[in-house]
């Protein structure tokens, strides 16, 4: 059997996850980085994206969506998100729709000259990719899709 590490999953709001793990996986800002017990102690930013936990003693995998964030890797992992869903609490609608938005926001802007438009720019961008995970996610997440 693999070696478990505690994990603690963070958002503003709650006490998303507590659990002992196996494996982590989560979109750090260079990609999909996994952690495991005995990892070597770090700190990565997180991007939008899915986020993989392979309970202790499961050979499956558990997945949600985050929204930013970091992970800090010593004794025990703990995720501090802005946001984070299991797929039974997305709604598939409203993120289409959010995400549809997002879209047409970004095909109405210009190249940013600085200031309030690039600032724009850059939340529509964040906005599509919170809206592609959460649907993804909801339907099981990207990498049961391939």
């Amino acid at each position: 059997m693999a070696k478990s590490v505690a994990l603690d999953i963070v958002t503003p709001d709650r006490l998303f996850y507590r659990g002992d793990v196996e494996l982590v996986i989560v979109r750090t800002l260079n990609g999909d980085e996994g952690f495991m017990a005995n990892h070597l102690w770090a700190c990565k930013l997180l991007s939008t994206g899915e986020l993989w936990i392979q309970e202790k003693g499961s050979k499956d995998f558990r997945v949600a969506a985050i929204s930013g964030g970091f992970i800090d890797i010593k004794e025990k992992f703990t995720i501090f998100t802005d946001a984070a869903e299991w797929p039974e609490e997305i709604d598939v609608d409203r993120a289409r729709r959010s995400g549809a938005a997002a879209e047409e926001r970004l095909k109405t802007r210009r190249a940013p000259v600085g200031g309030e438009d690039a600032e724009a720019l850059s939340e529509a961008k964040t906005d599509v990719r919170k809206s592609r995970t959460r649907v993804n996610v909801a339907g099981g997440g990207a990498r049961r899709k391939r």
